[in-house]
């Protein structure tokens, strides 16, 4: 091995190695005991990164070799940990502003296949029918096997106008179909509002960007100015809502809410466990509240489905949700680029992990039907207050049948509260 050689090896065991111990110190501090350091791995690591440096085929320049190192190390702890470089930082960020170039599509990883979580609402995805559970498995013909989530997104996203070519497998299916779309500039408003008849509001969040609580709070507001006076009942619609930022799931459920726990995270750093608790006053007044999910609904809209149903503030509809409650800490690096590590995970008021769990629904919609859960905390209020509500024009609100079940519950619960006098 040559003296530049062995130089660079020396340098990037001592960079490996030094920074175990600082890791290793920063988490274990406030324990009593010491861990053993993988001083044999990282020999090992650094002898790859030398031998591919020397051996491969084509020269590799050694910023690139210890990109692929960094990626591989985070994308092999789980399918939401990745490695950001610039340009995905900056993408990641104009997706969370709410502004930027694709298709509106919001997709994770299970078992290394791109899956669709949810498509945004009026978007190229939606308008193509996509659906939570689709597997997309190429992209313009190229296969996304082995590539990360980050890379495979990047894939999706272009220029305004430009057309792209997807290959999914539905879920449940067995053949894939070629889907084109017209990638467009994504601008979406977080949430929609309308008074679906006197005294009855509807709220839809597609997604928590930021301003989300503000933004709900203002529907309530202006819907209960065109009612004349205070809602009676309010349905608020999260089906094929992917997520977004914790924030704007504390500030939603705390709307709704007069005390109490609205989430909790475990995790194993201090940092990484934490609690939000919701503040006085209730928007509603304690009116009743149904709240519609179903596939598509994922992380920060299951923290709000699942806190509103542990402290019996809404009956959950519709059918159980994703399953997406680990919590991925985006953390900056030197040169504008970053790493977004899962740190800890999700848990409702009542102690109920999310991830890979999901909200279970109180009343199951599957056919225009509306079915109580056995172990559900208000099955049998939600199925009585179903019937209660049931007159010959409220079988379905236009084409959604489960938004005209939803209005069916929520009437039954009004005369519920009219007969307890409230």
């Amino acid at each position: 091995m040559s003296i530049k050689a062995r130089t660079g090896l020396v340098l990037v065991m001592g960079f490996l190695l030094g920074s175990l111990v600082s890791v290793t110190h920063g988490v274990l501090a406030d324990r009593e005991r010491t861990a053993e350091l993988p001083y044999e791995q990282a020999r090992m690591l650094a002898e790859v990164l030398e031998r591919v440096r020397q051996g491969y085929v084509e020269p590799i320049d050694d910023r690139e070799l210890m990109e692929h190192a960094i990626r591989g190390l985070l994308s092999g702890l789980d399918d939401h940990s990745a490695f950001l470089d610039p340009e995905e930082f900056r993408q990641m960020q104009e997706g969370t502003s709410g502004r930027y170039g694709g298709l509106g599509l919001e997709v994770t990883q299970e078992d290394g296949v791109v899956t669709v979580i949810a498509p945004i609402a009026d978007t190229p995805a939606s308008r193509a029918g996509l659906k939570a559970g689709d597997r997309i498995l190429s992209v313009d013909g190229d296969s996304l096997e082995g590539l990360s989530l980050n890379e495979a997104v990047r894939l999706m996203r272009g220029e305004p106008g430009s057309r792209i070519v997807l290959g999914i497998l539905p879920q449940g299916e067995t053949e894939t179909r070629d889907v084109e779309l017209v990638r467009e500039r994504i601008q979406t408003r977080s949430v929609r509002h309308e008074l679906l008849e006197p005294g009855i509001g509807y709220v839809n969040i597609t997604h928590f960007r930021d301003q989300v609580g503000r933004q709900t709070r203002e529907a309530i507001g202006t819907m209960t100015t065109e009612n004349g006076g205070h809602l009676n009942g309010l349905i608020l619609d999260m089906r094929n809502n992917p997520g977004g930022i914790l924030r704007g799931a504390v500030e939603v459920a705390d709307l709704f809410l007069e005390e109490g726990l609205i989430v909790s995270a475990e995790g194993r750093t201090r940092s990484a466990r934490f609690t939000r608790e919701a503040s006085r006053g209730d928007i509603m007044l304690g009116a009743p509240i149904v709240v519609l999910v179903n596939r598509g609904s994922a992380s920060a809209s299951e923290i709000v489905a699942g806190a509103l149903q542990d402290h019996d503030r809404a009956v959950v509809m519709g059918a159980t949700s994703f399953g997406k409650g680990s919590v991925q800490t985006i953390m900056p690096l030197p040169d504008n680029s970053a790493m977004k590590l899962t740190t800890s995970r999700y848990m409702t008021p009542s102690g109920r992990a999310i991830e890979g769990q999901g909200v279970h629904p109180d009343l199951t919609v599957r056919d225009g039907e509306a079915t109580p859960r056995e172990d559900a905390r208000q099955g049998e209020k939600a199925m009585s207050a179903w019937m209660r509500g049931m007159e010959p024009d409220s079988t379905a609100h236009g084409d959604d049948a489960e938004l005209g079940e939803a209005l069916r519950v929520l009437r039954g619960l009004n005369r519920s509260q009219l007969a307890e006098g409230r």
